[in-house]
């Protein structure tokens, strides 16, 4: 089943009217036709299975048969400040973050990042990074789209994080699991999460200095891990541990 995203204006009482490139898409590249389910998820999370009723050049309009009250979020938003790898790294790096529930991509560029980005670059950069994103929000049946944010310094990163409730850092100098495993327990549902992860080059010494005492510091094994293997291996956990958590508390 095809997932689709519109905003709360395009949602009526009985119906959702799809516009823009999506109507194209439809159209024209799925070939889909009328009486063909889809979900389609709102603005505030809201989710609805429909069924395409009538296809127009300029517009698709879908019945609601039923609001899905499950849902696909975490119920915890988990914020990747991701340092800038080499070459398109990047998009993997979003395309599989969306899949695992992150909320937020944050690029930053870090002293041993190899990619300098200028303003103009960088901008075009988020725009593809951003698409990246949708159509994987779309694939893993997520409920938002994750924003991704333009490139911004260890400072800024740093300072943005110190508002979330729980900041880990990944670092290979760290040693011995058990640090890991109680600062992945000490997460509750609801509340949000900042994952550090380094470049290629990994960390400065000043970069973990910076934060020591205000952010938790990780081991993910014996065994060096990529900057991209990093951060999957981290939301993976994150997330089997919240997923757990939900499932423990309604039972």
């Amino acid at each position: 089943m095809y997932q689709f995203f519109v905003e709360s204006g395009q949602i009526g009482k009985d119906s959702v009217m799809i516009e823009g490139s999506d109507v194209n898409h439809i159209k024209n590249v799925l070939r889909m036709k009328p009486g063909e389910k889809i979900r389609i998820s709102g603005p505030a999370r809201e989710n609805y299975f429909c069924e395409i009723a009538e296809i127009e050049d300029s517009f698709v309009r879908a019945s609601i048969l039923e609001k899905d009250e499950t849902g696909t979020e975490l119920p915890n938003r988990i914020y990747l400040f991701q340092g800038l790898p080499k070459n398109d790294k990047m998009e993997l790096i979003i395309q599989k973050a969306v899949e695992l529930g992150v909320y937020e991509i944050i690029p930053v560029a870090m002293k041993n990042c190899v990619v300098k980005l200028d303003a103009k670059k960088a901008a075009a950069k988020t725009a593809r990074w951003q698409g990246i994103a949708e159509s994987a929000a779309k694939q893993s049946k997520r409920s938002l789209i994750p924003k991704v944010s333009e490139p911004v310094s260890y400072k800024e990163a740093v300072a943005y994080a110190m508002k979330l409730d729980q900041k880990l850092v990944p670092y290979e100098n760290e040693r011995g699991m058990a640090a890991t495993r109680e600062a992945v327990e000490a997460v509750r549902p609801g509340e949000s999460i900042g994952i550090f992860i380094g470049p290629e080059g990994g960390f400065a010494p000043e970069e973990i200095e910076a934060v020591k005492g205000e952010m938790k510091l990780i081991s993910l094994g014996s065994r060096i891990l990529r900057t991209e293997t990093a951060g999957f291996t981290t939301l993976a956990i994150l997330m089997y541990h919240i997923e757990t958590s939900c499932l423990e508390k309604s039972n």
